[in-house]
């Protein structure tokens, strides 16, 4: 089944925001690293924490962009 425009816009949007998140969740990882060997461990721990809520809307993302692709969630443009 063919996407229509403003389904393929909102794919490609949560794709992108899943991507933006993975980004995130990298440079917050090495930030904790550092923390870390800073011996700051309650902020890294914190941060930590961060980076798997941020690795779980990934996910959640990704998923919704599939629904998307797979015609479970749809957009129609307004006129």
């Amino acid at each position: 089944m063919w996407l229509n425009e403003s389904e393929q816009t909102l794919r490609r949007d949560l794709q992108g925001l899943a991507s933006d998140l993975r980004w995130s969740a990298v440079e917050l990882l090495r930030i904790a690293q550092q923390l870390r060997q800073g011996g700051n461990d309650v902020d890294a721990q914190a941060v930590q924490r961060l980076c798997d809520l941020f690795q779980g809307d990934e996910e959640r993302l990704l998923g919704y962009a599939e629904e998307v692709k797979a015609k479970v969630i749809s957009r129609n443009k307004a006129e």
